[in-house]
């Protein structure tokens, strides 16, 4: 994945997490069927499973849970961790969307695109290594895309037995990437995958596609204009440099890890135009300041497209375990944009042994083949799999490619969109297929409708998105 400014979707721009509801949860089933033990204590009565608290919300039951996991699911006996989970309940009847970020979890309630179309359940959970949800004594070695798709295992295996429909894995950018893995290692699990916006490095050392990508997006007048105050922005060091500082101290943050406030704004500004394509539309492209603006005008338009927290040790170090599997196993785009080869000042900075602590041992491991593996499976092996892509998201240059042989499997691009595609963005013809497709993968009726829509009503509470200014996937 890129880096401190194009690594995000801590997104979850597509995947709504929002605000929490106010009301009571008076509202939402307790139980599939009346007599049944409320569903919290069902809950609670998993082995493993305890609550951390039980918020309010409208329609739905909502609870914040930790969920007793090993630390190395092939050698359980080795110790366990508590990983934070989540339960949007509306009834043991309807389907279930499991969603995860990739990242930490979002402690409020929300819902998912496939858990709005379908009026499921959702269950969410936090990857692990993000804290809390990481071992007191952290053995990195075990942060693996195995591991990881191991405890969702166990997790549905654990909750299966309560909600007993249909069950979707879904998830945006390195969520996506989750959903992705997790199919591909117990493919038995979900009745349907939904990613969206989620790269896939197969090969770590090439790049070109995402070079090709910058030289034709978009119009050549935007593209010229986002180069142009970029590279003035580097012309401009000198200027950014020391209020960069004044404003760490300020602030009390610190450039550890990046090794200096001259190095942290190289990482950001280098960003810059990978920042706006990543979360921007081409309509947003007059509001790109031109390059005599004043100094204060480009500071400020850095902030808001890279955000300078990103490359501080407070914004870098909540993403570490990141940027440990990006540099050992998932691979990252390391792209350098070659127009900034005059003014750039530490060219090869921007990799992901710059983001995770020296005290940390890490090597990308040439020898492991997970992501070729899980390319090759998803191309000629994979089923019932529904990927959504933003026609404009830098991270859409290297997307996966479901084969003519695999089995009810699609991949929609959304016209002009950003790494907040949705289902909603789509084109109506695709947009009518892709519900479609999401009914049937929750096994409802609504399927067989001329258009399927949506079973919910918008709830500005629930399924607001939520911009990051971290731009990982």
């Amino acid at each position: 994945m890129r880096k401190t400014l194009r690594w995000l979707l801590s997104l979850v721009v597509l995947i709504s997490t929002f605000s929490v509801g106010s009301a009571t949860a008076g509202a939402a089933t307790t139980a599939g069927t009346a007599g049944e033990t409320d569903i919290k204590d069902r809950i609670l009565a998993v082995p493993g499973m305890s609550l951390i608290e039980e918020k309010p919300v409208d329609g739905y039951r909502f609870f914040l849970l930790n969920y007793e996991q090993p630390i190395d699911h092939r050698h359980p006996s080795k110790g366990t961790f508590k990983q934070r989970i989540s339960i949007l309940h509306k009834d043991t009847n309807r389907p279930t969307v499991f969603f995860t970020s990739g990242y930490n979890l979002y402690t409020n309630p929300s819902r998912s695109e496939p858990t709005q179309l379908t009026d499921g359940n959702q269950v969410s959970m936090e990857y692990r290594f993000f804290t809390p949800s990481r071992p007191k004594s952290a053995d990195w070695s075990k942060l693996t895309i195995w591991q990881a798709a191991s405890d969702q295992h166990r997790i549905y295996k654990a909750l299966k037995r309560i909600y007993h429909k249909n069950w979707i894995a879904t998830g945006g950018s390195k969520g996506g990437m989750t959903a992705t893995y997790y199919r591909r290692f117990y493919p038995h699990d979900m009745d349907g995958t939904v990613p969206y916006v989620a790269p896939n490095d197969v090969r770590n050392g090439e790049d070109s596609a995402y070079y090709e990508f910058f030289e034709n997006v978009g119009s050549k007048e935007c593209r010229d204009r986002l180069n142009g105050v970029q590279h003035e922005i580097f012309e401009r060091r000198d200027e950014m440099v020391p209020r960069l500082k004044a404003w760490a101290k300020e602030n009390d943050y610190t450039f550890k890890l990046a090794g200096s406030a001259g190095r942290a704004f190289e990482l950001i500004s280098q960003d810059l135009v990978w920042g706006f394509w990543q979360y921007h539309l081409e309509s947003e492209c007059d509001q790109v300041p031109a390059t005599d603006a004043s100094t204060d005008t480009l500071y400020k338009w850095a902030d808001e497209i890279g955000g300078w927290e990103a490359g501080t040790d407070q914004g870098i170090t909540p993403y570490v375990p990141y940027y440990y599997q990006a540099g050992t196993q998932l691979g990252s785009p390391d792209y350098e944009e070659p127009l900034l080869d005059d003014v750039r000042k530490y060219p090869g900075l921007n990799v992901p042994r710059t983001y995770v602590p020296r005290s940390i041992p890490m090597a990308f491991n040439k020898h492991d083949r997970a992501m070729r593996d899980i390319d090759r499976w998803v191309r000629h092996r994979s089923s019932q799999m529904l990927f959504v892509y933003g026609e404009n998201d830098p991270w859409g240059a290297e997307p996966f490619r479901p084969g003519r042989h695999t089995k009810d499997t699609a991949v929609f691009w959304a016209p002009g969109q950003d790494h907040g595609a949705k289902i909603a963005t789509l084109k109506e013809s695709d947009r009518v297929e892709a519900t479609r497709m999401v009914m049937e993968f929750a096994g409802l009726k609504a399927a067989h409708a001329k258009k399927p829509k949506r079973l919910t009503a918008y709830d500005k509470k629930l399924d607001k998105p939520r911009k990051t200014l971290e731009l990982r996937p």
